[in-house]
C-alpha cells in the first residue's frame, strides 16, 4: 500500500515542484552591494527591461549627504497570466517638497523610476514609468506596511510572492526634517 501511494504521489510532487519554481523567486539580485542607481544629490532614470516590472526596492538614507537616499531596484518578468505589455508611459511628476500619493493610471504596473534631487528643499521629485499588459491586473490593492517607520531608516522591500506588483507609492514630507 505504501509503495502504491508513493507511485501515485511522486509524479504529483514532481509536477508541483516544477510549478513552484515558476512562481517563487528567492532573494533578488540587486547587483554588487555598492551598485546604486544614483549617487547622493544626483538625478537618475531606472527602467526594467521590456516585459519586466519592479519587484524590490532598496534604499539607504544619509543626513550628511543632504538628507538624500541611495536607491536600487530589482526587476522580474511579469506573470504570463498578464500577457504582453501593450503600452508604457511616464506618469506626471510628483514635485519635491510636497507630500504625494500616486498609482499608475490605466491599470499599469511600475516598471521604472525617474528622480531629480533639489538642494533648495532637500527632497526629490519622482516620476513613475508604468506599463499596461494585455490582460487586466487584479485591482485588490493595498498599501504595504514595509516602509521605513522613520524618515532616516534604511529600506529593503521585496515582493516575496509571484503575482504581487508595485502599482504606486506615497511619501511624506516634513519641512522640519527635510
Amino acid at each position: 500500500m505504501d509503495l502504491f501511494l508513493l507511485c501515485v504521489f511522486l509524479p504529483l510532487v514532481t509536477v508541483a515542484w516544477g510549478q513552484y519554481s515558476d512562481y517563487y523567486y528567492g532573494p533578488y539580485n540587486y547587483g554588487d552591494n555598492d551598485e546604486w542607481v544614483n549617487v547622493y544629490r544626483q538625478g537618475f532614470n531606472f527602467q526594467c527591461p521590456h516585459g519586466q516590472v519592479i519587484v524590490a526596492v532598496r534604499s539607504v538614507f544619509s543626513k550628511k549627504e543632504g538628507s538624500d537616499r541611495l536607491w536600487n531596484y530589482a526587476c522580474m518578468p511579469a506573470s504570463q497570466s498578464l500577457g504582453e505589455p501593450t503600452e508604457c508611459w511616464w506618469e506626471e511628476i510628483n514635485r519635491a517638497g510636497t507630500e504625494w500619493y500616486q498609482t499608475c493610471s490605466n491599470n499599469g504596473l511600475v516598471a521604472g523610476f525617474q528622480s531629480q534631487y533639489f538642494p533648495s528643499v532637500l527632497d526629490r521629485e519622482w516620476q513613475f514609468y508604468c506599463c499596461r499588459y494585455s490582460r487586466r491586473c487584479p485591482y485588490s490593492c493595498w498599501l504595504t506596511t514595509e516602509y521605513p517607520g522613520h524618515y532616516g531608516e534604511d529600506m529593503d522591500m521585496m515582493m516575496y510572492s509571484y503575482d504581487y506588483y508595485i502599482r504606486g507609492a506615497t511619501t511624506t514630507f516634513s519641512a522640519v526634517h527635510r
